[in-house]
C-alpha cells in the first residue's frame, strides 16, 4: 500500500522546512516532498508520514530533522557553473585585489565545484599567492554535501567542463575505473575551507569578505528573506567587496544598496 502525504501534512512539513532553512516549497511540490522524504520513510522503517512528523517533533527526533533538509534541499552544481562570473572575476576583480589579506565566501557549496573552481582561478590569476593570506569560506547546510566536498573526488562527467590543461595542473586521475575519476590536488584544496551553516541562523564568521558568492539559492527562499538575507550579505563585504548571485536571481525586486554592475553581479 502506497504512503500517501496529505495536504495537512504536506503543511505541516513545509512549515518546519521554512522555519528551519528558510526553503519556500511552495504549492505543487507536494510530491517531491513525498519522493525525497520516502527514502528517510524506509530508513526509519516507518509506515506513515504521520508517525515520522510525531518523530521529529520529538526530542528523539532533533538528529532526524539534519537528515530530512538534506533529502529536500537541491545539490546541483558544476565545476565553472555560468562561467561569465569565472571571466568577469578574472578580468575585472582579482587584477585589482593587490592587498596581503583577501577574503572570499561561497555561501551554498554544495559538493565542492564553486569554491574549487574560484580556488583555481585564483591560482592562475593571483602573483605571490603563497606568500599572502588568502582564504575561501565554503559553507553548506548538507553535511552529505560537505562530506563530498572534503573528500574531493569527481567522476569524469564531473570535470568535463574544466579545460584540459587545469585538469592535468590540478587533478590527478586515480584507480582504474571505467569512466575515470579524479581527486582534486592539495593546491587548491588548501585555499578552502568547509564549514556547516544554516544561512538563517547567526553567522559565527568575522568576516569582512572581499567577494561572496551566493549562486542559485534565492530562488528557494520567499522575498522576505532574500531581502533580510541581502542585507546581511551587504554586512559582512568590504567596501567595494562583489555580490555574485545566479542569472535567475537578479535583485530588481528587492531593496537593496548595492551598484548593479552586470547581470547577476553587483558591488558595495
Amino acid at each position: 500500500m502506497a504512503v500517501e502525504l496529505s495536504d495537512k501534512q504536506f503543511l505541516k512539513i513545509s512549515q518546519i522546512i521554512y522555519e528551519l532553512c528558510g526553503i519556500n516549497l511552495k504549492e505543487g511540490k507536494q510530491a517531491l516532498v513525498r519522493s525525497r522524504l520516502m527514502k528517510r520513510l524506509r530508513v526509519l522503517k516507518m509506515g506513515s508520514f504521520k508517525e515520522y512528523i510525531k518523530f521529529i517533533e520529538s526530542d528523539n527526533g532533533r538528529q532526524e530533522i539534519g537528515f530530512m533538509v538534506d533529502v529536500m534541499t537541491t545539490n546541483k552544481t558544476s565545476f565553472f557553473r555560468e562561467p561569465a562570473h569565472f571571466r568577469y572575476l578574472e578580468e575585472n576583480v582579482l587584477p585589482n585585489l593587490n592587498k596581503k589579506r583577501i577574503r572570499f565566501w561561497t555561501a551554498a557549496c554544495s559538493s565542492g565545484e564553486e569554491p574549487f573552481s574560484l580556488a583555481m582561478v585564483v591560482r592562475e590569476n593571483i602573483q605571490n599567492i603563497n606568500s599572502r593570506d588568502i582564504r575561501i569560506l565554503a559553507t553548506d547546510i548538507s553535511r552529505r554535501m560537505l562530506e563530498r566536498a572534503r573528500n574531493a573526488v569527481y567522476e569524469e562527467e564531473k570535470v568535463f567542463s574544466i579545460s584540459p590543461p587545469l585538469i592535468k595542473k590540478y587533478f590527478v586521475k586515480i584507480g582504474k575505473e571505467s569512466p575515470s575519476v579524479y581527486q582534486l590536488k592539495d593546491s587548491v584544496k588548501s585555499l578552502v575551507h568547509l564549514a556547516w551553516l544554516n544561512l538563517m541562523d547567526k553567522w559565527p564568521m568575522k568576516g569582512p569578505f572581499d567577494l561572496i558568492f551566493c549562486r542559485n539559492v534565492m530562488i528557494y527562499f520567499d522575498r522576505t528573506t532574500q531581502q533580510n538575507l541581502i542585507n546581511r550579505f551587504w554586512d559582512y563585504l568590504e567596501p567595494g567587496g562583489y555580490l555574485f548571485v545566479g542569472h535567475s536571481e537578479g535583485l530588481s525586486s528587492i531593496s537593496h544598496k548595492f551598484e548593479y554592475v552586470r547581470p547577476a553581479i553587483y558591488r558595495k
